[in-house]
């Protein structure tokens, strides 16, 4: 048997250290809470994503940024720590794959499915309540963890991504393909 594809690798093994550590503490859904909130703000911002993802900031600089970050967010507990942790040991930069795997530990523990989608603009509650009942019943009833990413270069439609299965009806591939044909047609 393989190693389990959400508990592989080093960020595997860090979202999976913080998992039993919230469920040691009954605090799976305030750090998966804290964890999200830290997720959009880098997302949501170029330059924190630069200060996450660069290896020219050392751990010291990261660690004063980041806490006074969250402390601004209000992000504290287990979560805060783990940032910190995760700072001073110089593995920042892997922290939204750490996030996700922490995410998808979270619905497997509560039988839920986590579904990855890819959208080029923010969906609206509709969109998001209508999406998440048609993934329920594809997925034989179970509930639905969407973890939705805006890519505004496929134009529009979307990604869904559900375990391994995938469905993308972005304009992008559509057009892709359209271009392919039109190539093999000459």
């Amino acid at each position: 048997m393989g190693e389990d594809p959400i508990i592989s690798g080093m960020a595997g093994r860090y979202a999976t250290a913080l998992f039993e550590l919230a469920l040691d503490n009954k605090a799976i859904d305030s750090v998966k809470k804290d964890l999200d909130q830290f997720d959009a703000l880098i997302a949501g911002s170029v330059d924190l994503n630069r200060l996450v993802r660069s290896p020219v900031f050392d751990a010291d600089e990261q660690l004063k940024a980041l806490s006074a970050i969250l402390t601004k967010a209000g992000i504290i507990g287990l979560a805060a720590n783990f940032l910190r942790v995760i700072t001073t040991n110089r593995r920042l930069f892997a922290v939204r794959d750490m996030i996700r795997g922490y995410r998808m530990l979270v619905a497997r523990h509560k039988g839920e499915v986590v579904a990855q989608v890819t959208v080029a603009e923010k969906l609206n509650d509709n969109n998001l309540d209508a999406l998440k009942s048609a993934l329920k019943s594809v997925t034989g009833g179970k509930d639905i963890d969407l973890d939705v990413k805006i890519d505004p270069a496929i134009i529009g439609g979307l990604v869904v991504k559900v375990g391994s299965r995938m469905v993308d009806s972005s304009l992008r591939t559509k057009l892709n393909s359209i271009k392919v044909a039109m190539k093999e047609a000459r």
